[in-house]
């Protein structure tokens, strides 16, 4: 049974930094994409940055230059950096993932693929 499990989350200013964590486990694919989601209530989920396997990466352009999505294949861990955060990027964040290569099959438009593997959230919350 795959699992995800975030972790990192928290209330900062703006202008501060915070990393989150998605822990992995049961994944048995050969194969992933791993995406990082936002959602604030009352709006649509957003896709914020992914990376597959071979470590592609994406982002939505709102957050390119300040968030930096990684991998540590041996902990089976993806992190997302988050860098000069803005009131505007709070939000309840989700791990994702799949074994579509979302990001070589679509590029910048992987946040239409369907992911299959959901985390439960870590709240982030940026106070101006």
């Amino acid at each position: 049974q795959v699992q995800l499990v975030e972790s990192g989350g928290g209330s900062v200013k703006a202008g501060g930094s915070l990393r989150l964590s998605c822990a992995a486990s049961g994944y048995t694919y050969s194969s992933y994409c791993m995406g990082w989601f936002r959602q604030v209530p009352g709006k649509e989920r957003e896709g914020v940055a992914a990376i597959d396997d071979d470590g592609s990466t994406n982002y939505v352009d709102s957050v390119k230059g300040r968030f930096t999505i990684s991998q540590d294949n041996a902990k089976n861990i993806v992190y997302l950096q988050m860098n000069s955060l803005k009131p505007e990027d709070t939000a309840m964040y989700y791990c994702a993932a799949d074994p579509f290569r979302a990001i070589q099959a679509l590029g910048a438009h992987w946040v239409l693929a369907v992911f299959g593997y959901w985390g439960q959230g870590t709240q982030v919350t940026v106070s101006s």
